[in-house]
C-alpha cells in the first residue's frame, strides 16, 4: 500500500492485516522524511501520531473507512496542544487550548493526525509564496508554486506524504492548489463545514473542505466532518446525506452549463484544450451541454478584494501582542507595542490587505466601496440562481493557467489576484465547487472545476466522479513522488 491507494483499499488493507494504522503512520513519517526537505509543504510534524496511531487498531471495523489513517491540516485549523501559526510569524508559539470541530470530527472517526500544512499567511495568496516561514514547492516541477494559499495541504497529498489534508478556501484556496498539484480539491457549500476553529480571513466566504486523490476520497471525507456544529453560528441545520451513494457513475439526462465569461482571454490556450476536451467527455457519457451567461462575473475580483480585506481588517484587529502570539518587547508604551508587533508580526500580504480593507470601512467610503461590493455579490449570486433554472452544473477550467514560477508573481500583487478569477465568485455566492485533474500540459496538471447548487453537493459529486472514471485522471502520481519507495 501506499497513499496514492484510495481511502477505501487503505481501509481494506487495514481489515485484512495487510498492515497496521502504526504502520500507516510511520511509512507517513518516512514519506515526510524523503520528500518534505525539497517540497517544504509541512510547518509542524506531530510528536505522537504514531501512539496515536496504534490507539485505532483495536476499534478498526468495517463501517469506520477513516480508522488509522493518517491525514493533516492546514494551519489555520486550531489543534489542542499543538502549535498553530497560520504561517504567521504573529502566532509563532501559539498553542490552542482546543481544537477546530473538524479536527474534533476526523479524530473521533480514527483518522491520524500527521501534522500541521504551510499556507499562505492567514490564507491571502495563491502561491503559498505569502508564508512567513518559508514558501512551499509544487511536487510536480519544484521551480514551480503549489498554488494557494493551501498550498502546503495540495502538496502533501500530491506528494504522497498524506492520503488526504483539509484546507480552506476563501477565493478558490482548495481549488486552485488542487488544480496545480493535480489532486482533488472540494470547497463544500458555506455552512455545510464548520468554520469553528478556523481562523477567521473572511468570515462571510471561508470553508474548509477535503483535498485527496479521487472524488470518491472526497466524498468520505466531506461525509466525516459536514453537519450542523452549535459553536458554529453560520453553520447550516442541515443533515450530511450519503455522499458517497450519489457516485453512480451515471450522469445522462443532467444539465451542463457553459459561461463564456470563464474562458476569456486570460485562459491558456492548453488550459481550454484540456477543459473543452472533458467537457465533450461529459456530452459523450449522456449530458446535455449548454451555454449560459453569468454576466456579472467580470466584476466578481474587485467585489471579492473589498469584501475580503474588510473583513481580514475586522478579523485581525485581535492580533495586538496583548493575549496571544508574539508581542514586541521592545515597546516605550502600549500603543507603541501595538505598532510594533503588528509592524514586525505580519507580512507585506496581509498589511496591504488589512489596508485596503480599513479604507473600504472608514467613514465616508463605506459606502462608496464596501456596500457597493456587497450589492454586486447579491447580483453574482442572482446570476447563479438564475443559470440553475435551467442547468444542473456549471463547468469551467480551475484557473486560468498550469501552476506558475517562484517568484514569477510575489511582486505584482494583481497578476497575483488573476490567478483566482475562476474560482472567486462561487464564494461570493457560498455555492460549492470542486477540482478535478483533466489533463497535464508540459508536465503540470490542469484542473476542471464543476460548481454545483447551494448544498448538492450530491449533485457535484456525482458529475466529478463520472468524468474522473471515465478520463482515468485518477491518482496523478508527479514524478518526485515515483523516485521515492513507499
Amino acid at each position: 500500500m501506499d497513499f496514492f491507494s484510495s481511502l477505501q483499499e487503505l481501509h481494506a488493507g487495514l481489515l485484512k492485516r495487510e498492515a497496521t494504522a502504526s504502520e500507516l503512520a510511520d511509512l507517513s513519517l518516512q514519506r515526510i522524511a524523503s520528500l518534505d526537505d525539497r517540497v517544504h509543504a509541512f510547518l509542524h510534524v506531530s510528536a505522537d501520531c504514531v501512539a496515536a496511531a496504534k490507539e485505532t487498531e483495536t476499534v478498526i471495523g468495517q463501517e469506520r473507512i477513516l480508522d488509522g489513517i493518517p491525514y493533516a491540516l492546514k494551519d489555520n485549523m486550531c489543534t489542542r496542544g499543538i502549535e498553530t501559526t497560520c504561517a504567521s510569524h504573529i502566532l509563532k508559539g501559539y498553542i490552542p487550548p482546543y481544537s477546530a470541530t473538524v479536527a474534533e470530527r476526523l479524530n473521533d472517526a480514527g483518522a491520524v493526525l500527521m501534522g500541521k500544512l504551510n499556507m499562505d499567511e492567514f490564507a491571502m495568496g495563491s502561491s503559498t509564496e505569502n508564508s512567513g516561514f518559508f514558501p512551499t514547492r509544487n511536487p510536480w516541477n519544484l521551480e514551480r508554486v503549489p498554488g494557494g494559499s493551501s498550498g502546503g495541504a495540495a502538496a502533501a497529498v500530491a506528494a504522497g506524504m498524506v492520503p488526504f489534508a483539509l484546507g480552506s478556501d476563501t477565493g478558490g484556496s482548495i481549488r486552485q492548489p488542487a488544480a496545480f498539484c493535480g489532486v482533488v480539491g472540494l470547497k463544500p457549500s458555506y455552512g455545510l463545514v464548520s468554520r469553528f476553529g478556523l481562523v477567521a480571513f473572511a468570515s462571510s466566504l471561508d470553508q474548509i473542505g477535503p483535498l485527496t486523490h479521487t472524488v470518491e476520497d472526497a466524498a468520505i471525507v466531506l461525509q466525516a466532518i459536514a453537519g450542523k456544529d452549535e459553536r458554529d453560528s453560520t453553520s447550516a441545520n442541515i443533515q450530511a446525506p450519503d455522499y458517497r451513494a450519489a457516485l453512480t457513475g451515471d450522469v445522462r439526462g443532467l444539465r451542463i452549463g457553459i459561461a463564456s465569461e470563464y474562458f476569456g482571454p486570460s485562459v491558456e490556450i492548453g488550459v481550454r484544450n484540456a477543459v473543452t476536451k472533458a467537457i465533450a467527455l461529459l456530452e459523450q457519457l449522456g449530458a446535455t451541454v449548454s451555454p449560459i451567461s453569468l454576466p456579472h462575473t467580470e466584476y466578481a475580483l474587485s467585489a471579492y478584494y473589498l469584501i475580503a480585506p474588510a473583513e481580514a481588517s475586522s478579523n485581525l484587529a485581535r492580533y495586538d501582542g496583548v493575549r496571544y502570539g508574539v508581542r514586541a518587547v521592545d515597546a516605550g508604551n502600549l500603543l507603541d507595542m501595538y505598532e510594533k508587533t503588528r509592524s514586525t508580526g505580519f507580512g507585506s500580504e496581509v498589511k496591504r490587505r488589512i489596508l485596503i480593507g480599513t479604507y473600504a470601512l472608514s467613514s465616508g467610503y463605506y459606502d462608496d466601496y464596501y456596500k457597493r461590493a456587497q450589492q454586486v455579490r447579491t447580483l453574482i449570486r442572482q446570476d447563479f440562481l438564475d443559470a440553475f433554472e435551467s442547468v444542473d452544473v456549471i463547468v469551467s477550467p480551475t484557473a486560468p493557467t498550469t501552476a506558475f514560477r517562484l517568484g514569477e508573481k510575489v511582486h505584482d500583487p494583481l497578476t497575483m489576484y488573476l490567478s483566482d478569477i475562476c474560482t472567486i465568485p462561487v464564494n461570493l455566492a457560498g455555492l460549492p465547487a470542486i477540482s478535478v485533474p483533466c489533463g497535464v500540459i508540459d508536465g503540470l496538471p490542469v484542473g476542471l472545476q464543476m460548481i454545483g447548487r447551494m448544498f448538492d453537493e450530491q449533485t457535484l459529486l456525482r458529475v466529478a466522479h463520472a468524468y474522473e472514471q471515465a478520463a482515468g485522471m485518477a491518482p496523478l502520481r508527479p514524478a518526485l513522488a515515483m523516485g521515492v519507495k513507499a
